[in-house]
C-alpha cells in the first residue's frame, strides 16, 4: 500500500518511481492532451456488467450481481465455477493494480517502467519472493488449493484474451506511448507471491533494528533504552489476559513462568551508521502495497460477546491502517455456491486482494473474522564475515549459495545480477555500492572475526521460505465453527496476524497463528553476528503453544496491535517491538463504559467507537501546557484555546490543530533535533555538536548537519511508542532530554516547562504561517488532509494528469494512535499518511444488518463511477448496508451479468 506524498517533502519513499509513465504523458500532452483523454479512451476499459459474456472453462453459468456501488456478488454451481469467475471480475474493475503489483513481487518492474526500476527489480530478486512463491505452489499446497487458483487465472486470461491497451485501462494506452508492453498470461504462482508482499509490509522490527544501529552512534545504551521503554503491562492489557504455553499447548486463563529478554547495545561507528542509514533507503525505496512501516501505525479489530449487545449475538469490528491509495487495496465481494455442500462449501463475502482468489477480511454463513498485525518479530539482520572463497560460519568457510537473475529492461540494455545466499538467506548488500560497505564497522564482540574490508548483511525472514498460507485463505473462507477456524489458521504462517473471531451460535475467540522463530542467542533488536551459530534460529514456536482464546470471562476481546500476552506468563519471545496499546486501552475502556451498569453495545455503538478521535497524549500534557505562564499574548491566545477542550481531534477542532502543532514541536526540541542525520527528515538542516569535538578542541562548538531520511519515515513520528518516551520522562522536570542548545552550542531550554513554552511558541507561528493569524479560522481538518494519488501516473506524471487521476483533498478528523487512526508522522508534517482502509461491523443475529466501507470504490478505472464512490461516506464514518442473503442481494442489485461456458 504505497503511502500518499506528505505535503512537506518530496520524498520518495515507499512509492513506485515511474519515470517512464511520467514521459509517456509528457509525450501524450506534448501531442495534445484533449486528444488523448477523450471520452471513448476514458471510457474503453469501464466494464460490462449487464447481459451476457462467455467464460470459458465454466461447468455451468455464473451470475454476477452488482449493487450501487459496483459491488459484486457472484452465484456459481461449483467452487472452481466461482473462482474462475472471481478472477474475470478482479480483471474487469483492476487489472493494471494485478499487473504492476505482480511486475513488483517478481523483480520485473524494469519491463513495464525503464531502467529507473533497475535497482528496486535487483533487490526484488535478491529477496526471491517468486522463486518461495512458486516453491510454495509446487510443494506446500493442497491440490485444492492449487485448483483453484488454477480457476482464478483461467478467468483472469479470459478476460485478457479479449481486452488489450486502452479496454484494459487508460494507463495502458499512456504506457504505449514509449513502451510497446503487453501484459503476459496470468498464472497461480503470482496470485502466491502477493502475500510475500503483503508479508514483507508486515515484516514487524527489521526498520527498528536498524535505527537502533545509528541510534547507538549518537547515544549510549541508556538513552536508547529511553527510546524504547518497556510495555506497560499494568495500564495497557495485552490481547490475553492471562494463559500459558506448557509442553501440552497453549492454556488460556492459567498462570505461567516466563523467559525475560535484555537488550544491549554497542557503539557503532559513524561508517556503520551512514551504512546502514543506505540500507533503510534502500528497503523503504521497495513499493509498499500495504503500507508504511513505523511505531504509530496499525488496526483495530474487537469482538464482543452477545450478553453484552442489544442483539444478543455476538458484534465484531474491524478496520485495517494501511496506506491511503487509489485503489483502495480492498475490493469488496461476496462469493456464493448456489447450493452448499462438501463439493461447493462456499457461502462467503467481504473484503478480497484483486490479484488473489477467495475473502481475506469478512464472514460466511456461520462465522466472522477480522485481521491486525500481530507485530511478531519474524525477521532478522545478520552481519555475514566475507571470505575470499566464501563467509565465514562456525569457524569454517561455507561457500555461498548463488543463482543468476536476468533483469529486461523497456528503455535500456538488459542488465543480469549475481544473487549470493548464506545459511541465513540472501546477501541484501550486494545490491549497490553503498550497501556493500555494510558492516564495515559494525558493533560486534571482542570475539569476532577480524573485520577485513567489513561485513555483508543478510536477511533471514520466514516470508523467504515456503508455507502453506494460501490454504488458509480457503479454510478460513468455509470454516463453520472455531475449532475449523483454528485449524484452518494453523496454515497461516506469514504474515503473522491476530485473528478474532465470533460465530452465529455466539461464541467469540482468538488465535495467534504465524511462523514465529525461536531464537538462540539474542533478541532480534540488533544485527546479529552471522558467524556465530549461537545466533541461529533454532525452529519456530508450535502453533499448538500460540495464545489463543475462546469465551473469555469479560465478555470480549480487542486486538489493536498491542502485546499478546503478558511477557511473564509465555516462555516464548514474540516480539521486542509491539505496539505499546493506546489503542487498545481506548476501546477496552469504552466497551467498559458502555456495558457498566447493566448496559448494551448496539452495532451503531461499535461504529461510533470506531470513529473515536479522543487523543490520550492530549489528555496527558494539556494540563501542564496550561500551567506554562505566557508573557506573548498571541501564544496566550493560542493556548487558551486547550481549556475546556476534550482531547477530541474532529476535524473542525481549533485546540486539536494547536495541540498537535505543540506535541510535534516539543518531540523536534526534545528528541529530534538529537537524532543522527539518518533519522532526521530530509532536507531539514540544524547545528549540533561535532562527531568527535575532543580531536579540534579549538573548532566550532556545533556544525550544519542536514537530514537524510524521507518525512515519512523520519524520527520522532509520534506514534505511541513516543507516548510513552514522554509519559516515562514527564514528571523528571531535568530530565537530560529536556534540555536544548542553540546555533551557537549555547544551553536554550534547560528543563521541561522551559521547553513545552518553547513548544507552543513555535507552534503559534507555524500555524499563523499554515492557517493564518486568526486563530478562529484554525481547525484540524484544515492541517489533516487526505490525498488519494492514483499510484502511477497520480505519483510522478504532470500537475494536468496528476488532477485527472487524483482525488481530494478531504480534511479528516482522528489522529496518531487514535482509535480512528488517520495517520500523520510528527517528524514531517501533518498529511494523513495512512487510514481504516475500510470499516466494518458484523452482526451476526442478522448478517444483513452488518455493514461496511471501502477508503475509494470497487473501480481501478479514473472516471468510473465506483472510482471514489465510498470516499465521502468513509470520511463521515459511515458505513453501507451489506447484503448477503439471496434475498438481500437481489434487492441491492443494480446490475445482472452472466458469465456463460
Amino acid at each position: 500500500m504505497p503511502v500518499n506524498e506528505n505535503g512537506r517533502t518530496a520524498g520518495k519513499r515507499r512509492r513506485l518511481i515511474f519515470v517512464a509513465i511520467g514521459l509517456a504523458t509528457l509525450l501524450v500532452l506534448g501531442v495534445g492532451a484533449a486528444a488523448f483523454w477523450t471520452v471513448s479512451t476514458v471510457r474503453d476499459s469501464f466494464p460490462q456488467t449487464t447481459g451476457s459474456l462467455k467464460l470459458p472453462g465454466l461447468a455451468s453459468p455464473v451470475t454476477v450481481k452488482r449493487d450501487t456501488r459496483g459491488v459484486p456478488t457472484l452465484y456459481g454451481d461449483t467452487a472452481e465455477d466461482l473462482f474462475r469467475a472471481q478472477g474475470f471480475v478482479h480483471a474487469q474493475d483492476r487489472f493494471w493494480e494485478m499487473d504492476v503489483r505482480r511486475h513488483m513481487t517478481s523483480g520485473r518492474l524494469s519491463e513495464m517502467f525503464g531502467k529507473d526500476q533497475v535497482e528496486t527489480d535487483e533487490f526484488l530478486r535478491t529477496l526471491g519472493w517468486r522463486q518461495v512463491a512458486q516453491k510454495e505452489y509446487d510443494e506446500e499446497l493442497s491440490g485444492e488449493t492449487k485448483k483453484y487458483l488454477r480457476a482464478y487465472a483461467d478467468g483472469v486470461n479470459a478476460y485478457l484474451a479479449d481486452h488489450s491497451g486502452s479496454s484494459l485501462s487508460v494507463e495502458y494506452a499512456a504506457l504505449g506511448f514509449v513502451n510497446d508492453y503487453e501484459p503476459e498470461k496470468w498464472t497461480p504462482v503470482d496470485s502466491v507471491a502477493w502475500l510475500k508482499a503483503m508479508a514483507w509490509d508486515l515484516r514487524a522490527n527489521v526498520e527498528d533494528e536498524i535505527d537502533r544501529s545509528m541510534l547507538s552512534q549518537r547515544f549510549d545504551g541508556g538513552e536508547i533504552a529511553d527510546l524504547y521503554p518497556p510495555y506497560p503491562y499494568k495500564r495497557n492489557k495485552p490481547i490475553v489476559d492471562g494463559g500459558t504455553a506448557t509442553t501440552d499447548g497453549y492454556e488460556p486463563r492459567s498462570a505461567g513462568g516466563a523467559q525475560g529478554v535484555e537488550n544491549t547495545y554497542s557503539t557503532a561507528s559513524e561508517g556503520l551508521r551512514s551504512q546502514m542509514g543506505s540500507l533503510a533507503k534502500t528497503m523503504d525505496d521497495i513499493p509498499a502495497l500495504l503500507g508504511p512501516s513505523g511505531s504509530g501505525i496499525g488496526s483495530n479489530s474487537w469482538v464482543v460477546s452477545g450478553d453484552l449487545t442489544t442483539t444478543e449475538k455476538p458484534l465484531l469490528a474491524n478496520d485495517p491502517h494501511l496506506s491511503a491509495q487509489l485503489p483502495s487495496v480492498w475490493y469488496q465481494m461476496g462469493l456464493q455456491c448456489t447450493r452448499v455442500s462438501d463439493e461447493c462449501p462456499y457461502e462467503v463475502s467481504g473484503f478480497s486482494f484483486s490479484g488473489m482468489p477467495g475473502v481475506v477480511i469478512g464472514h460466511n454463513a456461520d462465522i466472522s473474522w477480522g485481521l491486525t498485525n500481530l507485530g511478531a518479530d519474524v525477521a532478522d539482520l545478520y552481519l555475514e564475515k566475507v571470505e575470499d572463497d566464501g563467509y565465514l560460519y562456525d569457524g569454517k568457510t561455507r561457500e555461498f549459495g548463488t543463482r543468476e537473475e536476468l533483469i529486461k529492461v523497456a528503455d535500456g540494455e538488459d542488465k543480469r545480477i549475481t544473487v549470493r545466499t548464506t545459511r541465513n538467506g540472501p546477501v541484501i548488500s550486494d545490491r549497490s555500492d553503498e550497501l556493500a560497505e555494510v558492516g564495515k564497522e559494525a558493533p560486534v564482540g571482542n570475539s569476532a572475526p577480524d573485520r577485513g574490508d567489513g561485513y555483508a548483511v543478510s536477511l533471514r525472514w520466514t516470508a523467504l521460505e515456503p508455507s502453506s498460507t494460501m490454504d488458509a485463505v480457503f479454510g478460513i473462507n468455509k470454516a463453520a465453527d472455531f475449532e475449523e477456524f483454528r485449524e484452518a489458521a494453523r496454515d497461516f504462517a506469514v504474515p503473522s496476524q491476530n485473528l478474532v473471531y465470533a460465530d452465529t451460535d455466539g461464541n467469540i475467540g482468538y488465535q495467534a497463528p504465524g511462523k514465529i522463530p525461536q531464537r538462540g542467542s539474542g533478541d532480534g533488536s540488533l544485527p546479529a553476528p552471522g558467524w556465530n551459530p549461537a545466533y541461529s534460529w533454532d525452529g519456530y514456536i508450535p502453533f499448538d503453544a500460540l495464545p489463543w482464546e475462546l469465551n473469555p470471562d469479560r465478555g470480549y476481546i480487542v486486538t489493536a496491535n498491542q502485546a499478546v500476552v503478558d511477557e511473564k506468563d509465555y516462555p516464548y519471545l514474540l516480539t521486542t517491538d509491539p505496539g505499546y496499546g493506546t489503542r487498545s486501552h481506548r476501546i477496552s475502556g469504552l466497551i467498559e463504559e458502555k456495558i457498566k451498569d447493566g448496559g448494551k453495545i448496539s452495532p451503531d455503538d461499535m461504529r461510533t467507537m470506531q470513529l473515536d478521535n479522543h487523543s490520550e497524549i492530549a489528555e496527558l500534557l494539556t494540563p501542564l501546557l496550561l500551567e506554562i505562564e505566557i508573557d506573548d499574548p498571541m501564544v496566550r491566545e493560542a493556548q487558551d484555546l486547550l481549556k475546556d477542550w476534550d482531547y477530541s481531534q474532529d476535524t473542525d477542532s481549533s485546540a486539536a490543530a494547536y495541540f498537535n502543532a505543540v506535541w510535534r514541536n516539543i518531540l523536534k526540541l526534545s528528541f529530534g533535533d538529537k537524532m543522527p542525520k539518518e533519522l532526521r527528515p530530509d532536507g531539514e538542516c540544524l547545528h549540533v555538536p561535532p562527531a568527535n569535538p575532543a580531536a579540534n578542541p579549538d573548532g566550532p562548538a556545533t556544525v550544519r548537519e542536514c537530514g537524510e531520511r524521507d518525512a515519512d519515515a523520519a524520527q520522532p513520528d509520534g506514534g505511541d511508542r513516543w507516548y510513552e518516551v514522554v509519559r516515562s520522562i514527564l514528571k523528571d522536570e531535568d530530565n537530560r532530554w529536556w534540555k536544548t542548545t542553540g546555533s551557537d552550542g549555547e544551553p536554550l531550554d534547560e528543563n521541561r516547562d522551559e521547553l513545552f513554552e518553547h513548544a507552543m511558541n513555535d507552534a503559534r507561528w507555524e500555524l499563523t504561517a499554515e492557517l493564518g493569524k486568526d486563530i478562529d479560522t484554525w481547525s484540524w481538518g484544515r492541517l489533516h488532509r487526505l490525498m488519494l494519488r492514483n499510484q502511477t501516473l497520480g505519483t510522478e506524471g504532470p500537475g494536468v494528469v496528476q488532477w485527472l487521476l487524483n482525488r481530494g483533498p478531504w480534511n479528516l478528523s482522528g489522529g496518531e494512535a487514535a482509535v480512528n487512526a488517520t495517520g500523520w508522522n510528527a517528524a514531517g508534517g501533518y498529511d494523513v499518511m495512512w487510514v481504516p482502509s475500510m470499516r466494518m461491523v458484523v452482526d451476526l443475529a442478522d448478517l444483513d444488518a452488518s455493514g461496511w466501507v471501502n477508503l475509494s470504490g470497487a473501480s481501478g478505472h479514473a472516471f468510473h463511477p465506483n472510482y471514489t464512490d465510498q470516499t465521502t461516506a468513509w470520511a463521515k464514518g459511515e458505513l453501507y448496508e451489506w447484503a448477503f442473503s439471496d434475498k438481500a442481494v437481489q434487492e441491492a442489485a443494480e446490475d445482472t451479468m452472466t458469465l456463460s461456458p
